[in-house]
């Protein structure tokens, strides 16, 4: 298989799911990623016991898909950065390092000594990458900030999404909804600036914030507001298609309670064959829907009769009447049944993993392959498990590595 990143050594001094996630992506495409944990403490996710209200694991003492997800593939180290001696092991991996990666708001990177500046000064030709909340210039730029904050609700999405006259706000889909875009975009923009050193030689600065991810989710929007010059007006989606579309928008319901979500975007082109495929041909020839332009001025009497035809009829019949059609259309699916799809298992987008006790798990894959291969994933390492091999690999003699674990300098 191919794997682009063979070769390329990543350090991250980073925690949670934001910046942790890109380094997850590098190693699936065969970086060597040094995830540099805390030595007391490790990534502060790694005392998550609850998300969105979940436990984030099961039976299992050493498997938690919270710290599975933004870290498999990746060698731990545990480091005191207050120390001398953490210091002088993070510089030397910084020295043999092509990217360093942290998510630490800008006066803990100067504390630490991990700024751009420190970091340039060990290894100029080093690609310097910066995940933050809000960006870093402005005002704000030295404030953190998760997903449910600045990329959530401070990017449009959750005003979008919540209904007018709502008397609550709605929340993220699921857990670190914007941390894992977020951290594919900062894989995107690592893989940028290695090609642009190879090129020009000359090493990059990453900035992707959570706040800009959030604004580019929701472009469509933010950019048709920008254009009006001012909020765009609050509409209230119809229950059943769209105001001008009755095979897009909103969900209809079988007779069995399954929802199906039609994206269907040209209504003229699809509603004869929809009324084909349910058995009522005489709809495309109703003088109410004769021609797209009637179709679309008419869309919520054409919407009524697909809440009438899909009511009448269960899920299997549905896939049944649609199985040669041309349309667009999917089930709305939990998340189980999403991890179980089909399509999902036959594409390669979840592979079994091997945990810390030999059990075979299952992960969602990153979704980019390479010449049509599935990524192997492998698991994410125990707090601090490569301290030790990341030392010798250095060149610390055992001597010196009990010295550093006396001094409290590593884990």
């Amino acid at each position: 298989m191919h794997r682009p990143m063979e070769g390329v050594r990543v350090v991250e001094v980073a925690q949670f799911t934001f910046v942790p996630a890109s380094g997850a992506v590098l190693a699936d495409w065969g970086a060597d990623v040094i995830k540099v944990e805390h030595a007391v403490s490790g990534d502060s996710q790694r005392g998550l016991v609850s998300i969105l209200g979940l436990d984030v694991g099961q039976d299992s003492k050493t498997f938690f898909p919270i710290m599975e997800g933004p870290n498999r593939g990746k060698r731990s180290i545990g480091l005191d950065l207050e120390t001398p001696g953490g210091r002088e092991v993070l510089a030397d991996l910084i020295r043999g390092a092509d990217v360093f990666v942290t998510n630490y708001r800008e006066p803990t990177r100067k504390r630490l000594k991990i700024d751009v500046a420190d970091v340039r000064e060990l290894n100029p030709k080093v690609i310097y990458v910066r995940g933050t909340g809000m960006g870093p210039r402005g005002e704000e730029g030295a404030m953190g900030g998760y997903d449910q904050t600045a990329f959530w609700a401070r990017g449009g999405s959750a005003a979008s999404v919540t209904p007018p006259g709502s008397d609550r706000l709605l929340g993220m889909p699921t857990g670190a909804y914007g941390d894992n875009t977020g951290g594919m975009t900062i894989a995107g923009g690592i893989a940028a600036a290695l090609y642009a050193r190879n090129v020009t030689g000359e090493p990059a600065i990453v900035d992707v914030s959570l706040l800009g991810v959030g604004v580019w989710t929701t472009q469509y929007a933010v950019n048709a507001a920008l254009l009006a010059g001012g909020p765009l007006p609050v509409v209230t989606p119809p229950k059943h298609g769209s105001p001008r579309n009755p095979l897009s928008g909103g969900a209809y319901q079988t007779k069995d309670g399954r929802w199906i979500q039609m994206g269907m975007l040209q209504p003229g082109v699809y509603w004869p064959e929809f009324c084909q495929m349910m058995g009522r041909p005489e709809l495309a020839a109703d003088e109410r829907f004769n021609t797209p332009a009637k179709i679309m001025d008419n869309a919520p009497a054409a919407s009524e009769l697909i809440v009438e035809i899909l009511g009448s009829i269960t899920y299997a019949e549905w896939v049944e009447r649609m199985k040669t059609a041309n349309g667009q259309w999917a089930l709305v699916q939990n998340t189980y049944e999403a991890g179980m799809d089909p399509m999902v298992r036959a594409n390669g987008y979840i592979a079994e993993v091997t945990d810390f006790d030999g059990v075979t798990r299952e992960l969602v894959t990153n979704p980019v392959q390479f010449d049509e291969t599935p990524a192997t994933l492998r698991r994410a390492p125990q707090f601090a498990e490569h301290t030790d091999e990341i030392l010798r690999e250095l060149g610390r003699t055992d001597e010196e590595l009990i010295e550093l674990k006396i001094a409290g300098a590593v884990t």
